[in-house]
């Protein structure tokens, strides 16, 4: 069997590693990775393929940056002719970004098996391009693993026939506990910066609903500011986070207040996340990362796609309005423990995706 697996961004990359380590098991299998270039940057992109052992990608389509329209449709028309060379069995697209959905509708309009891995997530924000990319693909999907509960409950409430829907638990908590141990002996990054455990908050700001509008990014880091003055804050500075901010007159005075470093590997990033006391996010795979190392998080956002999290206390949504309301949100919930529970699963979801995949012929 082949299987043609499309990625483009760095929460895909991670997602990937778990369900590709179980199909290179196989022998009978053959996977042939597609990056799409969405994401590019070395540190967003290459790093991750070399930290997390991914196998280099067949095909690098370097598509870059672009509108989303401009994007999307550079990304359909070379999957396009990917497709028809390899001509895979099944493709499997991760999650919301451009690439899955340039990935889903060069896939069914040639006819070929699609799996949505992640599928059945709502923010139910229709402004949210990641919505909007979510909902299409699981429409025209044949295979949804969905990764909870509620995940399902979405898709089967739009209509979705049950025997298409799967509840296999989240990748990324597969990811999340084969690299923890890791992390340990590979990545020196508190060390490297000069922190003490748990007395730093964590901060990551990248979507567009934020960078797009300077009113809510100047709020969000105001508001990391006035918090820095009473606990060091480290921001991990996303490309296009730091090319909005970068000739912002308040830039230089938030550069004294707040520690900005680059963007880091996936190793590090676990680092930063297990020992920190509370992390303040914009993405989604971050606010499960929280939980998955039992530290409390603020999504800076109206709405979040893991309302899991929030029900059971993890997790606390804060609309980036005012900066004094972001600082009493993170002041407010440090420290702050959530209900034990196991709403990802148990480690196993790239097991039972492949297991499902083999199983079906279409």
């Amino acid at each position: 069997m082949k299987i043609l697996t499309i990625l483009g961004a760095r929460p895909q990359f991670i997602k990937a590693t778990a369900v590709s380590r179980v199909l290179c098991s196989l022998p009978a299998v053959q996977e042939i990775l597609v990056h799409t270039g969405q994401h590019y940057d070395e540190k967003m992109s290459d790093i991750f393929f070399d930290e997390l052992e991914l196998t280099a990608p067949h095909h690098n389509l370097n598509i870059r940056s672009g509108s989303h329209a401009t994007q999307t449709g550079r990304m359909l028309e070379q999957i396009e002719h990917v497709l028809i060379k390899e001509k895979p069995d099944w493709v499997l697209v991760y999650g919301d970004t451009n690439s899955t959905l340039a990935g889903t509708l060069a896939t069914v309009k040639l006819g070929i098996p699609l799996a949505h891995i992640e599928a059945g997530l709502r923010s139910f924000n229709p402004k949210m391009p990641e919505e909007i990319n979510r909902i299409l693909t699981d429409r025209v999907a044949d295979l949804l693993f969905a990764p909870t509960i509620e995940a399902q409950r979405n898709l089967l409430n739009e209509g979705v026939p049950k025997e298409k829907t799967f509840i296999v638990g989240d990748v990324m908590y597969d990811a999340a506990l084969y690299y923890a141990k890791k992390s340990e002996s590979h990545s020196d990054i508190i060390k490297k910066l000069n922190l003490t455990p748990k007395n730093y908050i964590l901060a990551t700001i990248h979507r567009a609903e934020n960078t797009d509008s300077m009113e809510k990014l100047l709020n969000i880091f105001e508001g990391l500011s006035l918090v820095a003055q009473e606990v060091a804050v480290v921001v991990p500075l996303h490309p296009r986070t730091h090319q909005v901010l970068k000739n912002e007159i308040s830039f230089q005075r938030l550069k004294k207040k707040i520690y900005f470093i680059e963007p880091v590997g996936y190793l590090d990033m676990i680092m930063l996340e297990k020992n920190s006391l509370l992390i303040a996010t914009d993405s989604g795979g971050v606010q499960k990362e929280a939980f998955f190392y039992q530290v409390p998080c603020i999504t800076l956002r109206t709405e979040t796609e893991w309302n899991e999290l929030v029900k059971m206390g993890w997790n606390c949504v804060v609309p980036p309005e005012s900066p004094q309301k972001i600082k009493e949100a993170i002041t407010s919930n440090l420290g702050k423990k959530g209900k034990d529970g196991y709403p990802y699963g148990t480690g196993d979801a790239s097991k039972k995706i492949v297991e499902k995949l083999l199983q079906t012929t279409l």
